[in-house]
């Protein structure tokens, strides 16, 4: 990501190939595809140990690691996808990805279905590049809609996959499940090479290949120390020496990418106020969002005799996730119309208050279903307008060929927040159980909560205050 010129020169704009006409459902189903496929491991953790005979913590790496490569390659595929070459480096992701998802369906050992995983989180780094064609191939204001809504199904992705992986996991077995993930990423390979255009002319993309391996190596650990929360209570000296780590890998990567002429985030550019605060408000809002989407999927499925909870089988609890994926898709194709009259950062405002508003309800009203589809309904709704909002701010002070770099450093930080939003509900519910017990009260739930409300009062403020910030800016130009 470079800094925002006032003057950009016009680059040429490449023919657009045969299947242009199908560019933009292109985008999306490409976008939609990599989400689903890398949330397949969540509905199928119980399967998997089941399956391969390891334990249950053994089984959430088949989750893990796909957000962990998704995490550590999204960075690098938008510094390549700036570049002349985007179009072989989209289909050589999805390729890999394809690869992997024939590594999960054939009969092979657990570590190789790890790799599959692994090999399938990959392609969670294509969302920015699908962002980066839209805004050169299109005119403005169908670009502007078009890379709202790959946003927003980059994130609902998961209520499309979860119920559909779940139901065939229970009537066909883990390897169907896994089966759909092998059509839909090869259905989407085809779709790439039929529809994606070359990138314009005159761009460049070398990759600082030490400040790769820093930034991979920080982000590992640091996304290691969230989804790993035994590790602080049984072993806390090795988990503060991998904090020291990843904290001097990430300082190391700021100084590699500040000395470079082709830095993989421009870090001074980050440094503007728009950038930072959409940032900021990513990685706390972020961490919320997905709080809540864990508490409610996690208290429906507890059983009856724990007190409270629905008892849902996973295909049940998964089409809970509609709702939330129906809400997100509607507001995302709402926010676009809706930016014209409000502004970008004010947008984000009033969609952090909408999710706290999710939070508010799971806290104060839980007893039956109907009110926990409400909660997950408010919150979709949020994370559609939050998500469809978010890529305009950012991208406003950012040029056409620095899109896919600096949408993927804002995916970086938003699976950070995600990690962390994990790891603080885990620990709430955690110390809200008694020893012995295998589920936490449900007084815990309510606390969780309230940390939500918390983190998205935080975030409210924040696209406030990035709200004030451009309307002096515009009011000093004047």
């Amino acid at each position: 990501m470079t800094a925002p010129q006032a003057h950009e020169q016009p680059m040429s704009t490449p023919p657009i190939r045969s299947g242009a006409r199908l560019l933009v459902p292109a985008l999306v189903f490409i976008a939609l595809v990599v989400a689903a496929v890398a949330s397949l491991g969540t509905p199928l953790i119980t399967s998997v140990a089941t399956t391969f005979h390891v334990s249950l913590d053994s089984a959430q790496w088949t989750l893990t690691i796909a957000l962990l490569s998704g995490a550590v390659a999204t960075p690098v595929l938008g510094r390549l996808g700036a570049g002349p070459h985007r179009r072989a480096t989209i289909l050589a992701t999805l390729a890999i990805v394809v690869a992997g998802s024939a590594l999960t369906v054939l009969p092979l050992p657990f570590a190789w279905l790890l790799v599959g995983r692994a090999a399938q989180g990959v392609g969670l780094g294509l969302t920015a590049l699908m962002m980066g064609v839209a805004r050169d191939h299109l005119p403005e204001e169908r670009s502007a809609a078009t890379i709202a809504l790959i946003s927003v199904v980059s994130i609902i992705g998961a209520g499309v996959g979860y119920p559909l992986a779940a139901l065939l996991a229970e009537f066909g077995g883990l390897r169907t499940a896994y089966g759909l993930g092998l059509l839909v990423t090869a259905i989407a390979f085809v779709t790439a090479w039929r529809s994606m255009p070359a990138a314009p002319e005159g761009r460049s993309a070398h990759v600082n290949v030490a400040g790769a391996l820093a930034l991979a190596g920080g982000l590992l650990l640091v996304l290691f120390l969230a989804g790993e929360r035994s590790l602080w209570s049984r072993h806390l000296a090795v988990a503060v020496s991998l904090a020291v780590a990843a904290v001097l890998l990430l300082c190391a990567w700021t100084v590699s990418e500040l000395r470079t002429k082709t830095p993989l985030v421009d870090v001074r550019a980050v440094r503007h106020p728009a950038v930072a605060g959409a940032n900021i408000a990513m990685l706390v809002g972020g961490s919320g969002m997905y709080l809540l989407l864990t508490l409610i999927t996690r208290y429906a499925q507890t059983p009856h005799s724990a007190g409270y909870g629905f008892g849902l089988t996973t295909f049940v609890a998964g089409l809970v996730l509609i709702p939330f994926s129906v809400l997100g898709f509607v507001a995302g194709k709402l926010t676009p119309r809706v930016r014209e009259r409000i502004d970008g950062p004010l947008l984000l405002a009033g969609s952090a208050a909408i999710v706290g508003g999710g939070f508010v309800l799971f806290a104060t009203a839980r007893s039956n279903l109907a009110e926990l589809l409400a909660a997950m309904s408010v919150l979709g709704f949020g994370v559609g307008s939050f998500s469809a909002a978010m890529p305009g701010v950012i991208l406003a002070v950012t040029p056409k060929s620095e899109t896919s770099s600096a949408m993927s450093f804002n995916y970086v930080v938003r699976s950070v927040g995600y990690s962390l939003g994990s790891a603080i509900g885990g620990l709430v519910l955690a110390a809200g159980t008694a020893t012995g017990r295998l589920f936490p009260n449900d007084g815990a739930y309510t606390t969780a909560a309230l940390v939500g409300v918390a983190a998205m009062a935080i975030t409210t403020m924040a696209s406030l205050a990035l709200a004030r910030r451009r309307s002096s800016d515009h009011g000093s130009e004047r």
